[in-house]
């Protein structure tokens, strides 16, 4: 089975544009996650995909692998542009502004696809649980509901589930951006039109949903730091 790592990254990001080439330390963002990506020793392959001129020549300065693609709506479809013509089986999107993501959860992710024996699976995602109400109620963390065996039901930049039965504790997790796709499941998922779900929430993922197609999440109780804001940033700066 081989196994390679993708980090899509664009320049122009809507929350916080530029943030991939903010320094972190000493680095940028994008050169840490991809540093921290290639460390880990897990894949035969790691590179980033971008339409950054700026990014890749950031990427390729550092002694790293860059590949240009063209501009895209999501992540998915930027990696699948990237992947058409390399030969692997499963695909790891490692989000380019998730600097600290460790060895433990991509090794979780890769076994779901080894003890998948039917290949019913397109793709595995992680998800960690949320205490605040704060960090519950904000828009920025999406969070996502699963079936008994671990399975997506949905996902939500709102409060899912709905607490209206209060004399009951329930748990509320959020979704970390992380996914690992069978590559066949990737292409397909690029040739797919969004549907009004994906449209409305924009979350890439409820397009699987939406399709019919299984996402199995991973709880890890790994806490980093994705950066969708300056404040992102300056929680970072401390954790380095």
């Amino acid at each position: 089975m081989k196994i390679i790592a993708v980090i899509p990254a664009r320049y122009e990001a809507s929350r916080f544009p530029g943030k991939l080439m903010q320094i972190l330390g000493e680095k940028t963002v994008i050169t840490t996650t991809y540093q921290n990506v290639v460390e880990t020793g897990l894949f035969d392959e790691v590179f980033v995909a971008t339409d950054s001129e700026l990014i890749f020549n950031e990427i390729q300065n550092h002694g790293g692998k860059a590949v240009m693609t063209r501009q895209h709506e999501t992540g998915s479809d930027r990696i699948a542009e990237a992947v058409q013509n390399i030969d692997c089986d499963i695909v790891i999107n490692v989000q380019g502004d998730e600097p600290f993501l460790k060895l433990e959860p991509l090794k979780q992710l890769i076994q779901v696809f080894k003890e998948d024996e039917n290949q019913e699976i397109s793709l595995a995602s992680l998800k960690i649980k949320l205490h605040e109400k704060e960090e519950i109620e904000n828009p920025n963390n999406v969070k996502v509901i699963t079936d008994n065996n671990g399975f997506a039901l949905y996902f939500s930049r709102s409060v899912i589930p709905f607490h209206r039965e209060i004399s009951y504790d329930v748990d509320y997790f959020k979704h970390i951006g992380v996914y690992a796709f069978r590559k066949h499941a990737l292409l397909q998922f690029s040739k797919l039109e969004m549907k009004p779900l994906e449209i409305s929430e924009k979350i890439e993922c409820i397009r699987y949903l939406e399709y019919g197609m299984k996402i199995k999440l991973i709880e890890t109780h790994f806490v980093g730091v994705g950066i969708d804001t300056p404040e992102d940033l300056e929680k970072a700066k401390k954790l380095i």
